[in-house]
């Protein structure tokens, strides 16, 4: 007779991940689009309004959110060499990262998908994630291992934001992103256009950096919800760099008026 193979990690998962009311995964099929930015605004906005979130990011090869919420170079605890204790980024939430694990900021992770596929199982199960309202999970670009993974992992999601800009290239992508999450069975809970208008602190002018009016257009191709447009702020940018939340800091600046717009609606959508 064959015995069953159980994978204990699996059945940690299970137990871990029904301990988060919601799983919301944002994501992108091309780089550059701004997706770690709007990930790490949905957290800390989240958090400051006392939700309990967890915040993970799953870019093996190129994390960032380590570094966009100032805990690059510091060490996770653990409990009996076991459990590894997230990092406390602020009240209400914590976070967990490639880059604050890799002791070497600018060492490559040189891996295949079987290396990569047991982190991101270890990141669900064997990190103290606790009770969470909202785990906002930040996945690299593309739909390869790493996105596929986590879907598969946690077939419970609440949903997914697909973050694009407006140019033909990066949309066409987006299409391949809401295509990905129906082939999977994850709910699309909105596209969700970046980095449009900047207003030229000269003459106040706004400039498109990329074409606009794309991502609603698309949206409503794809029949999902379109969430948005962010305008491009250099500011914006110097908060991430810093390890600083631009929308929480500058509630009343047009971009982070926008990301909390797009939140409320993902929000409602997801159940949060």
């Amino acid at each position: 007779m064959h015995k069953v193979h159980i994978d204990h990690r699996e059945s940690l998962i299970k137990e871990n991940m029904a301990r988060v009311r919601t799983k919301i995964l944002v994501m992108s099929n091309k780089g550059g689009v701004g997706k770690s930015t709007i990930a790490v605004n949905f957290a800390a906005l989240l958090a400051a309004r006392g939700v309990r979130t967890g915040l993970l990011d799953i870019d093996i090869h190129g994390p960032s959110v380590a570094r966009m919420t100032g805990q690059e170079g510091k060490a996770h605890g653990s409990e009996d060499g076991k459990l590894i204790e997230p990092l406390e980024v602020s009240p209400n939430l914590k976070m967990i990262s490639m880059g604050t694990i890799m002791r070497e900021g600018d060492a490559p992770v040189i891996w295949r998908g079987a290396l990569k596929m047991g982190v991101l199982k270890q990141f669900l199960s064997d990190v103290r994630w606790g009770d969470l309202d909202a785990l906002v999970i930040d996945a690299p670009p593309g739909t390869g291992d790493e996105p596929l993974t986590i879907c598969q992992l946690i077939p419970e999601m609440s949903g997914a934001v697909v973050v694009t800009t407006g140019q033909a290239v990066a949309l066409l992508d987006s299409r391949k992103a809401v295509n990905f999450l129906k082939a999977v069975g994850i709910p699309v809970l909105g596209i969700l256009e970046n980095m449009t208008a900047f207003r030229c602190p000269h003459c106040a002018k706004e400039i498109n950096l990329f074409k606009t009016g794309g991502g609603e257009r698309a949206a409503r191709e794809m029949g999902v919800p379109f969430l948005g447009s962010v305008p491009f702020d250099p500011a914006m940018v110097d908060a991430g760099d810093e390890g600083r939340f631009f929308a929480v800091e500058n509630p009343d600046a047009p971009p982070a008026a926008a990301i909390r717009a797009a939140l409320e609606a993902v929000g409602k959508a997801a159940g949060l």
